[in-house]
């Protein structure tokens, strides 16, 4: 009985250390397809996912490092508090108190993805700074973003960031009122997908609207209607998309994954 449960704690151990490390793969990838796609922004911007069997501590990369340099080996863990628990190097203070409170205040949020892509930042930067449904890559977004329409300064305090996981709720995209974008999910791949579907989203809107022609939304209903589709086939586009995405970081950059 002592071998067999010493065999299980063994296997235990493998898969634990093996989720830990497709973890740092995945989000080694997700810094590097946001440098891709030029939603970085220098040294700052921050991607977080809690380290698998460890809700209060999680993975990041150190200050000081480009999105371009990120590798699976290089990102950090630290725990809430900010304390460095493996790696070299530190979080930035306002990484810390974002993702930290979010990390713990909101469920579904195992990955957070912050960053001020261009489109999306546009729309938080605006009067009108609600995504209308003029286009069908909007059209899964209906009724499903949370809208942070108080600008806090930067988040220096753990208080910001709770006061923005309280208005994430059970939502998986925010858009902070001039500022940028939050998008959560249970993997990497879901968070990133989110991301990369809100960006397009925005940058279908920003066109609509400098082109000075009154735009032509969906209706309620029918928005609806093609958001509950979406989801039909959301699981399969967000596992095919982020393996794909990872491929081509495979082929050009597959230094990342080390």
């Amino acid at each position: 009985i002592t071998e067999v449960m010493n065999m299980a704690s063994v296997a235990k151990d493998f898969m634990a250390t093996e989720a830990i490390q497709q973890s740092r793969i995945d989000l080694a990838a997700a810094h590097r397809l946001v440098h891709r796609f030029g939603w970085d922004d220098g040294i700052y911007n921050h991607l977080t996912v809690t380290v698998p069997g460890h809700t209060d501590q999680f993975l990041v990369k150190p200050h000081g490092l480009l999105m371009s340099e990120v590798t699976a080996s290089n990102l950090i863990v630290v725990d809430a508090d900010g304390k460095t628990i493996e790696g070299e190097g530190f979080v930035e203070t306002s990484a810390l108190h974002i993702h930290a409170a979010i990390h713990l205040g909101c469920p579904a949020a195992a990955c957070v993805l912050h960053v001020h892509p261009e489109f999306s930042t546009w729309l938080t930067s605006i009067q009108d700074n609600r995504l209308k449904m003029t286009s069908q890559n909007a059209l899964r977004f209906h009724n499903r973003i949370a809208y942070d329409d108080e600008y806090g300064g930067l988040a220096m305090e753990r208080s910001e960031g709770e006061r923005m996981a309280a208005k994430l709720g059970n939502h998986l995209v925010m858009l902070h009122a001039n500022h940028g974008v939050t998008t959560v999910g249970n993997t990497v791949a879901d968070a990133f997908t989110e991301l990369y579907d809100i960006e397009r989203a925005c940058g279908f809107y920003y066109r609509v609207v400098s082109s000075g022609v009154a735009p032509k939304i969906v209706s309620d209903e029918i928005a609806a209607m093609t958001a509950e589709q979406f989801d039909l086939e959301r699981e399969q586009y967000v596992s095919l998309s982020f393996a794909a995405w990872k491929r081509l970081c495979d082929q050009e950059e597959p230094e990342y994954a080390h």
